[in-house]
């Protein structure tokens, strides 16, 4: 490989030389790259908007679903653990939003999961207060929401698709936050319907990131927000 610099695409990361249909190691047809680190990204949005379908279409009571509980796992596993480790790669890549952004909502994955999960006694401290319980879970989502509209604003010299990610993912916040405090299901399953579009637009600039003109044929247009100079 050439000790010359090689160019970097608008992402950031070093652009490598046209695919080979093999490697020297004897991988047949797998792809070869030459950068320093491959992009986090869509890993964190597709796990991301994966745990927030799931989730969202549980709030929307899809087939009869009201209970939570079964997202508990995707949400350790896929939510919680693939984004805090997307989150940590894109700190060695030097973007501080999306490694702001995954290991954030990573964590937020995982700490949703302990409470729901028995073991951890969290919802047992509430047994027999559930104004209670929802007045401390929509504290719980304001804090979000507060967070996500801070995320969002350091959208707009990214691009309109990943600033549609985070408008949406805050009203779904905070409509999940007013149907705790006012106990209303219509507004709960509203902010369930803004989380599947929450996750829709997820899948989306995730798979942007991912069909490159590198790795395929089908490119995504995202819309950049950043002015020419």
């Amino acid at each position: 490989m050439s000790t010359h610099e090689k160019p970097t695409n608008g992402a950031g990361y070093v652009e490598g030389q046209p695919l080979a249909t093999t490697l020297t190691n004897g991988q047949p047809g797998f792809p070869v790259y030459h950068r320093k680190f491959g992009n986090p990204a869509p890993l964190g949005l597709f796990s991301f908007a994966s745990t927030t379908l799931i989730l969202s279409l549980y709030n929307v009571s899809a087939r009869g679903i009201s209970a939570p509980n079964v997202v508990v796992g995707m949400a350790i596993g896929v939510g919680g653990l693939c984004q805090l480790l997307a989150g940590m790669w894109e700190f060695a890549t030097g973007n501080t939003f999306g490694a702001t952004a995954f290991s954030s909502y990573g964590g937020f994955w995982i700490s949703f999961a302990l409470i729901f999960w028995p073991s951890s006694g969290i919802l047992a401290a509430y047994e027999g207060k559930p104004d209670e319980l929802a007045s401390a879970l929509g504290i719980y989502l304001i804090t979000w929401f507060v967070f996500t509209f801070i995320m969002f604003l350091a959208t707009h010299k990214a691009s309109v698709a990943l600033s549609s990610v985070f408008f949406f993912l805050f009203i779904t916040f905070i409509l999940l936050a007013a149907g705790e405090f006012t106990g209303k299901a219509v507004i709960h399953k509203a902010g369930g319907a803004f989380g599947i579009v929450t996750a829709m637009l997820a899948y989306y600039v995730g798979a942007a990131g991912l069909y490159t003109a590198e790795t395929s044929y089908i490119t995504l247009p995202v819309v950049s927000l950043a002015r020419s100079d």
